[in-house]
């Protein structure tokens, strides 16, 4: 992995990251603004522009684009974050200047037709109420709104459907004006690249992007707190969630290990005594949810109604234990978990690019597949145990509950497991 950068006269990153051998390319436009960076009025706008850009342009109707891309046997697609949003193609070799060119047109050029517009607010719609049908999708934006509540990190990426139907023209126009400018863009390509024919490309095609940056979000502030949804369903879907790092903290890497050891696979403690020992559910896993500026540890399990009574003292009991027995042998594998996801992503092309715009984002750096497998081997079995005290010893959990939740634990008994209000035995 040799990635090289160049920087146009409009702040544009441009980055190529070549790997021989490959007859493809991967390649994307990674815009540093998301659903955090709306106002309450704008909630969901980010998400409706990705859906906007391959809805026509001045050069393209909606089906040209489509055809194009298709006629070559590539794709095009797009996803939007609560930090970034990204458009991305992949080609073979021969067509990857057709990308760019769809690429910029898309983000320079868009048509915002009344008619499409108004189409594709209806669609946002049905994806929001697909997305509320969905319980264990859900919960995980009822646990944001709850973990920064009342700040834009806390709200739901596709938005309300108020301010989905006030969705206008003016708007959108607005909106990318302000937002989608060069000195927060970055374009990456891995596979079949080279990187003077991609600067030489891109100087052409995106020249008409505005210069300058995106003003930052206003700071994150981890709140937390409690909200439950008795509602009539088969399955209790529990959150629990706790103050993290965010994606650029030097112990980033030490409470990778720690929530992978926790809750990152078959071996995991959490899988182990809850589902294999104790058969309290099918599905429970540990994970991170970080940004730039804040970040949360969190650990979710589906479970049915009698068990969801005994699920938290479980967790909370793992979660103590952790900062006492953690073995060499936990991190042996939990260690060697993070670098067979890293070194197998880095095997793809689309993996590769994803990888690089992120730690542009987080880091403002690129950083090698060895520099992060030193980092993951010099984390000794008394760091990841520090940081499991730290978790412990910081409290302010914050639960998110679905479905038939009457008997999970009480918020108040749950804090008192962690934190100066601890419980004598959190297992008990």
């Amino acid at each position: 992995m040799n990635p090289e950068i160049s920087i146009l006269f409009n702040g544009l990153k441009i980055v190529s990251d070549p790997m021989p051998g490959l007859e493809s390319a991967a390649l994307g436009v990674w815009v540093d603004t998301g659903a955090r960076n709306e106002t309450k009025a704008q909630m969901g706008v980010s998400h409706m522009l990705e859906h906007m850009a391959f809805k026509g342009t001045a050069r393209r109707s909606a089906r040209a684009i489509s055809e194009e891309i298709e006629a070559v046997g590539g794709s095009l697609n797009a996803y939007t974050s609560r930090e970034q949003t990204a458009f991305h193609a992949r080609v073979l070799k021969n067509d990857v200047g057709l990308a760019l060119d769809l690429l910029a047109d898309i983000l320079i050029n868009p048509a915002f037709a009344p008619d499409e517009i108004a189409r594709e607010k209806q669609v946002v719609l049905q994806e929001l109420g697909q997305a509320r049908d969905t319980p264990d999708d859900i919960i995980f934006d009822h646990l944001q709104a709850a973990i920064y509540a009342g700040q834009p990190l806390g709200w739901s990426i596709l938005g309300e459907e108020e301010t989905v139907s006030n969705f206008s023209r003016p708007l959108l126009q607005g909106y990318m004006a302000s937002q989608y400018r060069a000195g927060s863009m970055t374009l990456v390509a891995s596979g079949a690249v080279r990187h003077d024919e991609l600067v030489s490309l891109a100087e052409k095609l995106f020249a008409g992007l505005a210069p300058g940056a995106v003003t930052p979000p206003a700071p994150a502030r981890y709140v937390g707190g409690d909200v439950r949804f008795g509602e009539d369903l088969e399955q209790a879907h529990i959150t629990f969630a706790f103050p993290g790092l965010s994606n650029a903290d030097p112990d980033y890497y030490v409470g990778q290990l720690y929530t992978a050891a926790l809750g990152g696979g078959m071996s995991s403690r959490l899988f182990q005594e809850a589902r294999e020992r104790r058969g309290l559910c099918y599905s429970i896993y540990a994970f991170t949810g970080g940004f730039q500026d804040s970040g949360f540890l969190s650990v979710y399990a589906g479970t049915g109604e009698a068990e969801a009574g005994e699920l938290a003292a479980v967790v909370a009991g793992e979660m103590e234990a952790m900062a006492g027995n953690f073995s060499e042998a936990e991190l042996g594998r939990a260690r060697a978990q993070l670098k067979a996801s890293l070194l197998m992503g880095l095997e793809r092309a689309g993996g590769r690019a994803e990888q690089i715009a992120g730690q542009l984002f987080a880091l403002g750096r690129i950083q090698s597949p060895a520099e992060i497998v030193a980092h993951l081997d010099a984390i000794d079995l008394a760091a990841v145990k520090s940081y499991a005290a730290r978790v412990m010893g910081q409290g302010a959990p914050t639960i998110a509950a679905l479905g038939p939740v009457s008997r999970l634990e009480s918020h108040d008994r749950f804090a008192r497991r962690f934190g100066s209000g601890a419980l004598p035995h959190a297992a008990e």
